[in-house]
């Protein structure tokens, strides 16, 4: 791929073209354009449809292949991977990766994982076909780490009102008053070889969610009996990937869900990113504190760091004093009083839920 950029450097490549150039899948080419942009060896000028141009590290990066460079415009041969020994290390990080840009305009900041950024990580995983369930409380940043590592995601909110119909799809009316059958995202991904994340999937019943797993092992194919019996085959580039939220009520892993997903992933809040945000001192250092006692038992809720994000917009529109009154009011009642105790030592005034005064 580098070699592609490299030799067309004052051209720009949409994931299509360079597909067709390298033959390869779309979802693995969009794979591998991000991961060169992760490392800031290439860059994404354009977003519908993505597209891609080389930077000034891209040559470096080319140089590293054992292909020759192609002319302009032309594919060069791709090298069959090898597999390293299984006692091999995992190389070490190349330098702090760039932040990457998620498709609602906010950044994602990578963190570590196995001594690679985190979405590098779950690319290589995509790469080798294998899931991964993604398990922590809400607003840790799972969605927004899959939606770094995967541009092409496709999203299924799990609940408990999830039907098979809601993932391969169902009978619509259309304007003729008569009735199409439209594809659901498990078929759409499976088709399009792209990314699908299961949201909340320990929230779907283990009924609906067994329709997915011929797609998940060997055979990698679905019967969608609703529409006369057809056999849908996933295009190289599907990939399925979960997350959990443990403590939320009503979310159940299963053996046979679990089973799937061969890498689990525990995610908490990074409240060094928190900090590097600008985000409220003592708010981070008051979050800090409740989840430590959370660990330890003391206390059942902390603040993540979706909850500090908010906290500082809050405190940018109606002040620090009534951020952290509502940072007291969103803890569960059970929690309330001891968060209310911590942020009032913390802050050395009393504070209490946010509610509205007397009329003005």
């Amino acid at each position: 791929m580098a070699q592609v950029l490299a030799a067309n450097a004052a051209a720009s490549f949409s994931v299509t073209e360079l597909a067709r150039m390298l033959r390869h899948s779309g979802g693995a080419v969009g794979n591998a354009c991000e991961t060169l942009v992760c490392r800031s060896e290439a860059e994404r000028v354009g977003t519908n449809p993505r597209t891609y141009r080389a930077t000034s590290a891209t040559a470096t990066a080319a140089q590293r292949a054992t292909a020759p460079l192609p002319g302009p415009r032309q594919a060069p041969p791709v090298p069959r991977p090898t597999t390293p020994p299984a006692s091999a290390a995992p190389p070490p990080p190349r330098g702090k990766p760039s932040p990457i840009t998620r498709p609602n305009g906010q950044q994602y900041h990578p963190r570590a994982l196995a001594n690679l950024p985190d979405v590098e990580a779950l690319r290589k995983l995509r790469e080798a076909q294998v899931a991964v369930l993604l398990y922590g409380p809400p607003g840790t940043g799972k969605t927004s780490l899959i939606e770094a590592a995967f541009p092409d995601l496709i999203t299924v909110a799990g609940d408990g009102d999830t039907t098979v119909g809601d993932l391969i799809g169902e009978y619509t009316q259309d304007a003729s008053g008569g009735y199409e059958f439209i594809y659901g995202p498990l078929v759409t991904a499976m088709q399009e070889g792209r990314a699908l994340l299961l949201d909340d999937a320990t929230l779907i019943s283990p009924k609906v969610l067994a329709a997915l797993y011929p797609a998940m092992d060997g055979r990698r194919q679905i019967q969608v009996k609703a529409h006369k019996g057809e056999t849908v085959t996933a295009a190289d580039g599907f990939y399925v990937i979960a997350g959990h939220n443990p403590g939320v009520h009503g979310a159940v892993l299963t053996e046979a869900l679990a089973s799937r997903f061969s890498v689990q992933i525990q995610v908490g809040s990074d409240y060094d990113l928190a900090a590097a945000l600008k985000i409220n001192r003592t708010a981070v250092r008051i979050a800090r504190h409740l989840a430590t006692s959370q660990q330890a038992g003391d206390v059942g809720w902390a603040p993540q760091l979706r909850e500090l994000i908010a906290f500082q917009k809050i405190a940018d529109v109606l002040g620090t004093e009534a951020a952290f009154a509502n940072l007291v009011g969103i803890a569960p009642l059970e929690d309330r009083d001891t968060v209310a105790e911590i942020v009032t030592k913390a802050i050395g005034r009393p504070v209490t839920a946010l509610a509205l005064g007397r009329q003005l």
